[in-house]
């Protein structure tokens, strides 16, 4: 299995060992690396106090604006339009309404005096402990939104807190945004000297001599006088005490400035790299997309254009207002001579836009249709040649002077493949037919060319992005390397229309940072057991800065907001201390080429009662983690067939460790604090992902890599879908995902991640104006939904009863199948609706097998949680 492999393809999971396949999770092995080398520390920020004891304190202590936010625990926070909690009361939403990312309950950690450090002593006073009250401990995770945990608490027990079937992990995004603040440090972080940690707001501090306490290893550091303050309050005015997430910052001499103007950021350049073998059609709606996406463009923007079908057309922007190009075989991968006639003759492939407009313009205008009878899949598309000298152009005549990583200011370069067919001809070509007796080992080949040429674009700091349309197959498991192995993605369209479109410039203008190594840190008690997401284990065996660092590390194809890393973990025995610490050391370049090093520490109280621990899991980050551990395993349909099946069992066995037994029944009762977890591995194991809804493999591949790499918001929206029906007055009411909510004097939005369904009912279809309102409001609720997406998604609309609509339908649950009372408890609306309207309802719908929610809980024989 992919978990057990220690070579993992990049893009996948970064798995740390596991000893038995999925579910069973098992300890890592001592991976260990040293980070970048560092300057050292600044002069102390205070003077030394006149008089005072060596106290050691923990500064995280009741602030006002400029500390801790702490506040006492509540049971719920007001947030903006989240996912859908499906047995809710049903909650109105005005629209247009901008949704942000949805974050689950901020997390309320309980205090608990710290364990103080035995026997430390400075020779003039022995060390004293502050114990902190409740109050002053109270630090909400909403704090460090970069990390999502499944639960609250870790359960003492190590038996209990390592049920396989439930886990334990969090959600991590490295490169989520964060606002320039006080958390921003421009200097080098305070390290232990034992295990490589960072200095953090729970670290124990003495004030007479700074000196300050590793919370993972416990080892007593200097800090070269930083942490020397007069009180406690005093250390409250550094950052990286006071907050959970801190962004220590080095400009270096590459850059001088932290932000410079502001279109910087779009200087590194983008290669088209266009398929020259469209039908006209096609092509039409691509010379569309690129006329808009260009125009879209910042004006300092770098761009160069290739096309490529048999030969490589390479497009030379100086040209004024003409098309014109310089032809290279495709047969072959470009000569060292001819790319160096590129590089240093006299035409520019590289040009800004403000320079070169009229002259893109002419070239897109100039592209013709494909001018043979040959089917699509039968063509000859030198992709892989087209590459190579798209790369070549990036990097110009610097290529020549390093072997290395060649580091171009402005961030990552970016080469985005639009292609209409798979590639059939020179390097990393496969056969036009399945049929060739020679595929087998043909597309063995091509997949290590595709995947060396992925990883020669990353060391060269460029990411390739492949955007795909059309009605031919691709073959996508050969351009995936390509994608994957350079930090980029691979995306399959319709056609190459208004989401084809919308997606060129959100690959253009995505945030992406370069050079990421991510660093995990947990206390003695904890251990990582795996790690799914865009990176791979980082092979580092250099020791000598910190001797005893146990931190497992990832190194990160691509730094970008729309990513995270599902981090599972398990705890190694019985825990008796009262708190449990994790840390996340992320190291990377951003878009301004500096160096940032961003911390994010949590601290985890434990607790012996298992009610205390279930009502502390959050149930959609739990979710969510079991999603992409059983997505790992489904590469291949009759993989998914299994994984539905190992649902099932999971389903069972939570219940059986933490449900009870009905009385007088062989059912047993789901635990109520997990409610919302069988619902969302329903729609799970017949959505997309899993079921039987996409008709062709590629498409369910190129899903599953988009949902192990995506963000906690974009991975719950493709697992559960979001539904909201639109209500008089442009107001929408969000439902459950059921067909109930198929009423036929309604429209309904459903987002299911990377698509959005607006269903039309056929008696307000027939109300013509009435329902061209309702349908622009429902486009501007999903265009407003989707605003950050990426991949975007598209956007589909269909009326009742129209054979597009079984898209819509075949993603609800069919919950018409359960009796009225079950009806009622999980869709409250349904009680709005007079008898004649639920008579209507129910004539409406076509009977098949598929079971409902509580028909398939009451075949595992469990029963289904009451809705809430």
């Amino acid at each position: 299995m992919a978990d057990q492999n220690p070579n993992f393809p990049p893009g996948f999971s970064v798995g740390i060992n596991p000893s038995t396949p999925e579910p069973t999770q098992s300890r890592r092995p001592d991976t260990k690396l040293s980070p970048p080398p560092f300057t050292p520390p600044t002069a102390p920020r205070f003077a030394p106090p006149t008089t005072q004891s060596n106290q050691i304190l923990s500064p995280h202590v009741p602030l006002s604006s400029n500390g801790v936010r702490t506040v006492s625990p509540l049971p719920h926070l007001s947030t903006p339009p989240g996912p859908p909690v499906f047995s809710s009361p049903v909650q109105p939403a005005a629209v247009p309404f901008r949704t942000s990312p949805v974050t689950p309950q901020p997390v309320a950690f309980a205090a608990a005096p710290a364990t103080p450090p035995s026997g430390y002593s400075d020779g003039a006073n022995e060390v004293e402990h502050q114990v902190p009250s409740n109050a002053e401990d109270m630090v909400f995770l909403s704090d460090a939104p970069n990390v999502l945990l499944s639960a609250r608490k870790v359960l003492k027990q190590k038996k209990l807190m390592n049920v396989p079937s439930l886990g334990f992990g969090a959600l991590v995004s490295p490169g989520r945004e964060v606002l320039q603040g006080p958390q921003i440090i421009q200097q080098d972080p305070q390290r232990c000297q034992n295990c490589g940690a960072y200095a953090n707001l729970y670290c124990n501090i003495l004030l007479g001599s700074g000196q300050w306490q590793c919370v993972i290893c416990r080892n007593l550091n200097g800090s070269e006088g930083r942490y020397i303050a007069p009180t406690k309050e005093d250390l409250l005015n550094l950052p990286e005490l006071a907050f959970p997430m801190v962004d220590f910052v080095q400009t270096g001499n590459r850059r001088p400035g932290f932000i410079p103007v502001s279109d910087s950021r779009m200087s590194a350049p983008i290669v088209l790299v266009v398929d020259d073998c469209l039908d006209e059609p096609h092509l039409q709606h691509l010379q569309s997309s690129l006329h808009a996406f260009v125009d879209s463009l910042p004006p300092t923007t770098r761009i160069g254009i290739i096309s490529y079908g048999k030969m490589v057309s390479v497009y030379d922007l100086s040209e004024g207002s003409i098309a014109s190009a310089d032809l290279l075989p495709g047969s072959v991968s470009p000569s060292q001579e001819s790319l160096k006639q590129l590089v240093y003759g006299a035409g520019i492939y590289l040009s800004p836009i403000h320079a070169s407009l009229p002259v893109v313009h002419s070239i897109f205008s100039s592209l013709r249709p494909y001018n043979s009878n040959l089917p699509e899949a039968s063509r000859d598309r030198c992709m892989g040649a087209a590459v190579e000298v798209a790369l070549a152009i990036i990097q110009g005549p610097s290529a020549e002077m390093s072997q290395g990583v060649v580091k171009k200011p402005g961030g990552s370069s970016r080469i985005i493949v639009c292609a209409g067919g798979p590639n059939t001809y020179g390097p990393g070509s496969v056969p036009h037919s399945f049929s060739h007796p020679n595929y087998p080992h043909m597309e063995k080949t091509a997949l290590k060319w595709m995947e060396h040429m992925g990883r020669e674009a990353y060391k060269r700091n460029t990411q390739i992005d492949i955007l795909c349309a059309g009605t031919c197959p691709v073959r996508v498991p050969v351009l995936q390397p390509l994608a994957k192995a350079s930090g980029g993605i691979l995306i399959l369209h319709d056609d190459f229309g208004e989401a084809f479109g919308v997606n060129l410039q959100r690959a253009s203008t995505r945030a992406a940072g370069s050079h990421g190594l991510m660093e995990i840190r947990c206390s003695d008690d904890v251990t990582v057991s795996q790690v799914i997401g865009p990176g791979e284990e980082a092979h580092t065996d250099n020791h000598e800065a910190f001797k005893n660092d146990n931190s497992v590390s990832i190194q990160m194809l691509s730094v970008e907001e729309t990513q995270s890393f599902a981090v599972s973990m398990e705890t190694r025995g019985n825990i008796k201390t009262d708190f449990v610490y994790l840390q996340f050391g992320i190291l990377f370049s951003n878009l301004y080429q500096a160096d940032i090093t961003r911390v994010i520490t949590v601290r985890l109280p434990t607790v012996d009662s298992v009610s205390a621990y279930l009502d502390s899991v959050q149930d959609e980050v739990a979710a969510v983690l079991i999603a992409k551990r059983s997505l790992l395993r489904a590469k291949t349909g009759p993989d998914a067939i299994n994984v539905r099946t190992t649902i099932d069992e999971r389903i069972k066995d939570i219940t059986s460790r933490f449900g009870s037994q009905m009385p007088n029944s062989k059912l047993y009762q789901f635990p109520k604090e997990l409610s919302h977890i069988p619902e969302i591995l329903f729609h799970l194991r017949r959505g997309p992902l899993l079921g039987s809804i996409v008709g062709h493999e590629d498409e369910r591949s190129v899903l599953r890599d988009i949902f192990l790499n995506a963000s906690f918001d974009l991975s719950l929206r493709m697992v559960a879908p979001r539904c909201l029906m639109h209500r008089e007055g442009g107001t929408f009411e969000e439902l459950p995902a059921h067909d109930l909510a198929m009423q036929s004097d309604a429209a309904v939005v459903l987002d299911h991640g990377t698509d959005v369904f607006i269903w039309l009912g056929a008696e307000l279809a027939a109300q013509e104006g009435k329902s061209a309102a309702a349908l622009a409001a429902c486009r501007t609720l999903a265009e407003e939904l989707t605003e950050m997406r990426f991949p975007a998604p598209r956007i589909l609309a269909f009326k009742e009863g129209s054979s597009q609509a079984r898209y819509f339908v075949s993603r609800l649950i069919p919950a018409h199948k359960d009796p009225p009372y079950e009806q009622e408890a999980r869709f409250p609306q349904l009680r709005t609706l007079s008898a004649e309207q639920r008579a209507k309802l129910k004539s409406s719908f076509i009977h098949f097998d598929e079971p409902s929610f509580c028909e398939w809980m009451r075949s595992l024989k469990v029963l289904a949680p009451e809705a809430s």
